[in-house]
C-alpha cells in the first residue's frame, strides 16, 4: 500500500508545487506560527469545529503559562471530497512547497499535527500518508474500531470514543428497558459496518436477537426497507449512521407513517437541529440516543462574534485551493453559534493536547520555552501518548491504542418541544456508570414499546405458535406446565392440585385450625376469662342480691342474663379442631340459643324501666296485668322456645356439612354460606328484638341516673350490630380457616360487650361507691325527677 502511495507521491510532486503557492493569506484558512497545525474540517457545511480550532489556537497563543512566547499557526482545509481532498493533504505534507518520502533524511512534514477528520471513511483515505512519518493526527469523530490498530495506525488518537463505547451504550439501552429483538440500519461505509460487526460480536451470548440488518445508501427503498421491519414487528431500531443518511431515513418514516416506533441514534445524529423539528415526527414514535455533552467552551461565542463582524472569507485577488472556497459570510455568527455541538469538546481537546505536548517537547517553562530544539513530528507524538493534563474540570489522557480515557455521553430524548433534551450520562472512567431519568421520557402512547422475537413466558405459561413468533398462554387450575417442555399442559390426578399458572401438582393437604394454633389459645384463653367474670359477678350479685343496685338490674333476670352468657360462650370452643357435624352444629346452636334469650331479657328489662315511669301513670290496669301475670317472664319464654323450636327442626332436616375449599392446600370448614341460609329465621328473630330494644332504651335515656339502664343497654345493642357488620365485611376479604377464627372473636366479642357494657359499672358501685347502693340515696334520685317533670 505504502508503495503505491509513493508512487501517487511522484506523480503530483511537480504539480503541487504551482498549486501551494496559491493558498489564500486570510485568517479564515491559514495563520502564520513559529509552528504549525494541519486542520480537515467539513467547511462548506455550517459547523463549529472549524471555528473551534481557531478559537483554541488563539486562546493558546494568548496564554503565559501554556507555550509562552511561542506561537502556534493553523492551516485548515476541506475535507468534502476523496478526489479532490489530495492538493490539500500534499500542502500539509510538503516543505518548502515540495514532498520528498524517499528522503529519509528529511522531514517532509511541514505541520507538526493534524487536527481531524470528523468521519471513519474520509480518515481512512487520508490516514495512511502521515503515519509514514509519524505526522500525528488527532481525529475528533472518526470512531471505526480499525484505527486502535497500532501496526496499522501508529500515529493516530482521537478525542472522540471509538466504537466499542458507542456499542457497549447501546447495550446498556437495550437492557435497561428489555429489549430483545431489534433492527441494525447502519450506513453501508467503514463506519457503519465496524459498528455492525461489533454489535454482532457484543450480542453474542445475550438474550438480544438482531432481528434486521440493512445498509443505507442514496439509493435504499426505504418503503420496501419499513414494509421487512413491520413484518418482523420490530419495535425499536438503532440508526448507526451520520446525519444526513438519518435524515432521509426519518423523513421517509414520516412519509410512510411509521408509528410508534423507537429510535435508538447514535452520537453522530442525536442533535440534529433540523429534523426534531420536522412536521409529524411526533408520530413515528420515540426518538433517544446519546451524544457528548454539551460542554460550554468559555469565550467561544464573543470570538464568532468578534470574527463574523471583522473579517470577509474570500479573497479575489488569490486563487485559492478549492477546498479553501465557501460562500462564508452567508453564514451568520447566530448560525455558527446554534449548530450541532456534537464535536465542540473533542477538537478542542484535541488542539490542546497538541499543545502541551509541544510544551513538553520544548521543555518549556516559567515564561520561556526553547525554541533551539528541532521539533520532529514524532517527538510531539511521543508527548502525546503520555499526556496528561485537566481541561475544563476533564482529565485529558490517551490510552495505548491513541483512545480517549477521559469524557462521557450525555442522554437525550428529542421532545415535543424539538429539542434533545439530556435525561441522563454514561460516564466510562473511572468505571462505566449508565444513569437515565426514566420520568423524563414521554412514550408515544403513553407506554414504553416492548420488542422481543418470542416472549419468555413466565412460571405456568404454555408457548404457541403464531407465525414468527410465539406467545404465552396461562395454565388453568388444576393443570400445570412441566418446565422440560414449554409447549404442553399435563392434568393433575384426584389426589393433587396445582394452582392458576403453578408448574407442578402437590399433594391435599388437610388444614383446619387447631387447638394449638396461637390465634386459637389466644380466643380460648379469652374465652376462659370470660367464664371467670361470670361466675365472679354472679357471686357478687348473689352476697348483694337484696341492694338496690341488683334490683333495678333487674333482680332475677340478671342471673339468667349472666347463665346465658356463659352457655353462649360454650360455642367459642367448637370453632377449632377438625370440624365434623356436630362440631359445626354446637358452634352455633348454643350461640343463637341463649344470646335470643340474652336480648329478650334486655328488650324486657328496657321496657319494664320506660313502662314504669312513662306509661304507668297513664295505664294503672296495663300495670296490674303486667306485674299478676309477669308477662316479661312469659316473653322471655316464649322468645327462648320459639328460638329452640326453629333451631331443632332447621338442624334436624338438613345439619350443616363440612365444606372442602381447593386452592392450593384442603382446607377443612363449616359451610357458613349454608349456616347464613339456614339460619335466617334465627336472625332476624334477633335482629327485630335487637331493632326494639335499641327503641325502648332510646326512649328512656332521661330517666333516673341509677334506673338509667337505657343508655348501657343502647351502648351493647349498637356494639352488637358494629361487631356482626365487621365481621360479614371480613368474611368476604378472608378466605379458609381464618373465617373460623373471625367467626370465633366476633361470637366472644358479642358477649363479652354485654357482659362489661350493663354488669360492670354496677359492680364498681357495689365494690367502691356503696354510698350510692342505698334505698336513700335512689329515693332522691326519683324525687328529684318527679320534680323536674312537674316543673
Amino acid at each position: 500500500m505504502f508503495t503505491l502511495i509513493f508512487v501517487c507521491l511522484c506523480l503530483l510532486c511537480c504539480n503541487l508545487h504551482a498549486e501551494t503557492e496559491c493558498i489564500p493569506k486570510t485568517a479564515e484558512f491559514k495563520m502564520k506560527g513559529d509552528y504549525l497545525l494541519g486542520g480537515l474540517f467539513d467547511i462548506h457545511h455550517v459547523s463549529l469545529q472549524k471555528y473551534m480550532m481557531r478559537f483554541s489556537i488563539k486562546e493558546i497563543n494568548n496564554s503565559t503559562s501554556l507555550l509562552p512566547n511561542v506561537t502556534l499557526g493553523y492551516e485548515i482545509f476541506d475535507h468534502c471530497s476523496d478526489t479532490k481532498n489530495f492538493p490539500g493533504i500534499f500542502s500539509l505534507m510538503s516543505v518548502d512547497g515540495s514532498v520528498q518520502p524517499w528522503k529519509e533524511s528529511v522531514n517532509f512534514s511541514k505541520v507538526i499535527a493534524v487536527v481531524g477528520t470528523g468521519t471513519s471513511t474520509t480518515t481512512m483515505t487520508v490516514a495512511p500518508l502521515f503515519m509514514m512519518d509519524l505526522v500525528p493526527m488527532i481525529s475528533y469523530g472518526a470512531s471505526s474500531s480499525v484505527f486502535s490498530r497500532k501496526r496499522n495506525f501508529p500515529s493516530f488518537l482521537r478525542t472522540v470514543h471509538p466504537n466499542k463505547d458507542v456499542i457497549e451504550i447501546i447495550l446498556r439501552f437495550l437492557e435497561k428497558f428489555k429489549w430483545t429483538w431489534v433492527a441494525f440500519l447502519y450506513i453501508d461505509d467503514d463506519y457503519g459496518r465496524d459498528g455492525l460487526d461489533l454489535f454482532g460480536k457484543k450480542i453474542q451470548d445475550t438474550e438480544i436477537c438482531l432481528a434486521f440488518s440493512h445498509g443505507l445508501t442514496e439509493n435504499t427503498d426505504y418503503p420496501k426497507l419499513f414494509k421487512q421491519m413491520e413484518a418482523l414487528r420490530i419495535n425499536v431500531i438503532i440508526v448507526f449512521t451520520t446525519e444526513w443518511t438519518a435524515e432521509r431515513l426519518i423523513m421517509s418514516a414520516i412519509q410512510q407513517n411509521v408509528t410508534n416506533k423507537v429510535w435508538l441514534a447514535v452520537d453522530a445524529w442525536s442533535l440534529h437541529k433540523e429534523t426534531p423539528k420536522k412536521p409529524g415526527i411526533r408520530n413515528i414514535g420515540t426518538v433517544l440516543g446519546f451524544a457528548e455533552p454539551k460542554i460550554t467552551i468559555p469565550g467561544f461565542d464573543d470570538f464568532v462574534f468578534s470574527f463574523k463582524a471583522q473579517h470577509q472569507c474570500e479573497n479575489p485577488e488569490q486563487r485559492p485551493f478549492c477546498n479553501q472556497m465557501c460562500n462564508c459570510s452567508s453564514v451568520s455568527a447566530e448560525d455558527i453559534i446554534t449548530a450541532d455541538p456534537s464535536f465542540n469538546f473533542p477538537v478542542y481537546s484535541a488542539v490542546y493536547a497538541v499543545a502541551h505536548a509541544l510544551h513538553a517537547v520544548l521543555h518549556c517553562g516559567a515564561g520561556s520555552c526553547n525554541k533551539s530544539i528541532k521539533v520532529y513530528p514524532h517527538m510531539v507524538l511521543e508527548e502525546l501518548r503520555k499526556s496528561k493534563f485537566t481541561l475544563l474540570n476533564q482529565t485529558v489522557q490517551f490510552d495505548k491504542n491513541g483512545d480517549p480515557k477521559f469524557g462521557s455521553y450525555a442522554i437525550v430524548f428529542w421532545n415535543e418541544s424539538g429539542d434533545a433534551e439530556e435525561i441522563g450520562s454514561y460516564t466510562f472512567h473511572p468505571e462505566p456508570n449508565f444513569d437515565i431519568n426514566e420520568s423524563k421520557i414521554h412514550w408515544h402512547g403513553d407506554k414504553k414499546p416492548e420488542s422481543f422475537c418470542s416472549k419468555e413466558c413466565p412460571d405456568g405459561y404454555m408457548k404457541k405458535q403464531e407465525g414468527v413468533h410465539k406467545c404465552c398462554t396461562i395454565c388453568p387450575k388444576g393443570i400445570h406446565l412441566n418446565t422440560t417442555d414449554s409447549y404442553n399442559f399435563i392434568k393433575c390426578n384426584k389426589t393433587q392440585w396445582s394452582a392458576r399458572g403453578n408448574t407442578s401438582c402437590t399433594e391435599l393437604q388437610l388444614e383446619h385450625v387447631k387447638f394449638n394454633d396461637p390465634a386459637a389459645v389466644r380466643v380460648i384463653s379469652w374465652t376462659v376469662i370470660l367464664l371467670a367474670f361470670v361466675v365472679a359477678i354472679s357471686v357478687l350479685f348473689a352476697l348483694n342480691y337484696n341492694t338496690p343496685v341488683v334490683r333495678s338490674a333487674g333482680g332475677p333476670m340478671c342471673f339468667l342474663i349472666l347463665g346465658c352468657l356463659g352457655l353462649c360462650s360454650t360455642s367459642v370452643f367448637f370453632f377449632f379442631g377438625e370440624p365434623s357435624v356436630a362440631f359445626c352444629v354446637l358452634r352455633y346452636f348454643p350461640f343463637l340459643l341463649f344470646y335470643t334469650v340474652c336480648v329478650a331479657c334486655f328488650l324486657m328489662r328496657s321496657f319494664q324501666i320506660v313502662f314504669v315511669f312513662k306509661i304507668s301513670g297513664k295505664f294503672q290496669n296495663i300495670s296490674g296485668i303486667w306485674i299478676k301475670y309477669n308477662v316479661h317472664w312469659i316473653f322471655i319464654s316464649a322468645a327462648f322456645f320459639l328460638q329452640a323450636i326453629l333451631l331443632i327442626i332447621r338442624y334436624s332436616l338438613e345439619p350443616p356439612t363440612k365444606e372442602k375449599w381447593y386452592y392450593d392446600r384442603n382446607i377443612t370448614v363449616c359451610d357458613l354460606k349454608k349456616f347464613e341460609t339456614d339460619s335466617l329465621i334465627s336472625f332476624i328473630l334477633i335482629s327485630v328484638m335487637v331493632f326494639l330494644c335499641f327503641c325502648f332504651s332510646y326512649a328512656g335515656k332521661d330517666l333516673p341516673k341509677n334506673y338509667n339502664e337505657a343508655k348501657a343497654i343502647t351502648f351493647c345493642m349498637f356494639l352488637l350490630i358494629l361487631i356482626w357488620i365487621s365481621f360479614g365485611t371480613f368474611a368476604h376479604v378472608l378466605d379458609g380457616k381464618f373465617i373460623d377464627v373471625s367467626h370465633a372473636v366476633a361470637t366472644l366479642l358479642s358477649i363479652y360487650s354485654l357482659l362489661l357494657v350493663y354488669f360492670l359499672p354496677r359492680c364498681y358501685i357495689i365494690l367502691f361507691k356503696s354510698e350510692k347502693n342505698t334505698e336513700q340515696y335512689f329515693q332522691d334520685l326519683i324525687q328529684s325527677y318527679t320534680r323536674s317533670c312537674s316543673q
